[in-house]
């Protein structure tokens, strides 16, 4: 099964979090699970905010582009599209809150995991936890704008 990522087009798939062209990236993939998005991340020793946890800007990025695909998945989904099709749906980060509720430990996988609360014209409210080994660490809030066509052309 295709990741969201995987559909984004050449020239949107160079983000340091996301695209699948950045070979220095993350890369993360994220996919429908039912109502909710989820991606799997682990994290790298030079991903270290003090030893055996997470730096925070890691968290803050992940959550960022797990997001932006999970609001673009919301919006095909809304209007009964497959993600193949035209035209496409490209969000960008319009705000972003981040609440860190607990140290996340790096030893461990991510599990991200988001949730459309909204969407209204060319804005989607997402809501994205995320989770070590049942664990809320992190809770960001983001409200993912529509790219116009020719952004990035």
């Amino acid at each position: 099964m295709k990741a969201f990522q995987d559909y984004y087009p050449e020239n949107l798939a160079h983000c340091y979090g996301c695209g699948r062209l950045n070979t220095q990236g993350h890369q993360i993939k994220t996919y429908w699970d039912g109502d909710e998005t989820v991606t799997r991340f682990t994290p790298e020793p030079c991903h270290t905010a003090v030893p055996g946890f997470t730096y925070g800007g890691l968290i803050a990025s992940l959550i960022d582009c797990h997001s932006t695909g999970t609001a673009a998945a919301a919006m095909y989904r809304a209007e009964g599209r497959e993600m193949d099709t035209q035209p496409a749906f490209r969000f960008v980060t319009g705000s972003l809150k981040v609440d860190f509720l607990k140290p996340t430990p790096i030893a461990s996988a991510l599990e991200i995991r988001g949730r459309v609360k909204e969407i209204k014209g060319r804005k989607v409210i997402v809501e994205t936890t995320v989770w070590v080994d049942g664990i809320a660490t992190a809770r960001g809030e983001m409200v993912a704008v529509q790219m116009p066509e020719n952004f990035g052309a």
